[in-house]
């Protein structure tokens, strides 16, 4: 093989590898994905200051000091230096210092809970994973999806995310964070798209058997237009979701179709929420039938 042929080899297999970067957390569409990814390279160049190094001189010192380097001096007593404790201790203390920085000011700038400052008004998407599928319900707009996410380019989304029974987590990789969804609780999560685009979301927690078939489509539209178009044409063709076909929603299903619901039942979200909370604040609630057979409620109350 000439050189020439090693030269193109290694310019495929670069490309080839930078491939897999497309569609991912290091291909950001959207702001919060953009900062995220400054950091995950801010990061590793930092540690990467500790680590090649240490790679280079372990090379280095294997080389120097192999078998039959019978002339480089030998010294059995040598037990310390000042100069190697000082950069040892010294450069690691800085880095960590420097992280330690980098962390604080960017878990307050990234906070998933915190509203996208100077965007504008932000559009609510209240989220709810099943299994294997995803809910979409736009409280606003009064309509529904499952397994399809479609908002406007450039306009900030505030995600309200439940679980109707087991945890997931909420991730669209070229928008930026995930967050868990749990049942019984409220967790929440701001994105925005800088273009418009078609963006592969999915679970990133295993939940069981149809886990890998829990995937949408999270749409940016050109521009708000479209986006109302959109809502205009779910709320034409789409049925109602009401509480009784919830119910049917909500028992497991694989690979899972997109679905559309021209209206959703007032408070529906809030009831998913809420499921599990119903009737604890009463006296009796482990008194009744429904509770008595779980013995650790009786211990518990000893």
């Amino acid at each position: 093989m000439n050189k020439r042929s090693v030269v193109n080899y290694a310019f495929a297999s670069l490309g080839l590898m930078l491939t897999g970067c497309s569609g991912g957390i290091l291909d950001p569409k959207g702001q919060i994905g953009m900062d995220e990814k400054s950091l995950i390279i801010i990061a590793t160049v930092l540690m990467l200051l500790v680590v090649v190094p240490v790679i280079i001189l372990t090379l280095y010192f294997a080389w120097k000091y192999r078998d039959g380097r019978d002339h480089e001096i030998y010294a059995p007593k040598w037990a310390h230096s000042n100069k190697i404790e000082a950069v040892v201790w010294t450069i690691p203390i800085v880095i960590i210092i420097v992280l330690g920085v980098i962390t604080w000011r960017s878990t307050q700038s990234l906070d998933p809970y915190k509203p996208l400052e100077g965007k504008g008004e932000h559009l609510t998407v209240q989220v709810v994973s099943l299994n294997w599928k995803w809910l979409f319900i736009y409280p606003e707009q009064g309509i529904a999806t499952v397994n399809e996410l479609v908002f406007p380019a450039n306009v900030p989304v505030e995600y309200k995310i439940t679980s109707e029974s087991t945890m997931n987590s909420f991730f669209i990789p070229q928008l930026g964070s995930q967050i868990y969804s749990m049942a019984g609780m409220e967790t929440q999560l701001h994105l925005i798209a800088n273009e418009p685009g078609t963006f592969k979301g999915f679970s990133a927690n295993y939940s069981g058997a149809g886990f890998t078939g829990m995937k949408f489509d999270a749409i940016a539209t050109k521009d708000k237009a479209d986006f109302d178009n959109w809502v205009a044409d779910v709320k034409a063709n789409g049925e109602a979701l009401t509480a009784g076909r919830y119910a049917k929603l909500a028992k497991p299903s694989e690979y899972h179709p997109v679905e559309y619901f021209g209206s959703v039942e007032q408070g529906l979200f809030h009831t998913i929420v809420m499921k599990y909370m119903q009737g604890h604040g009463e006296m009796n609630y482990y008194a009744k039938p429904e509770h008595a057979a779980h013995p650790h409620h009786g211990k518990a109350e000893e």
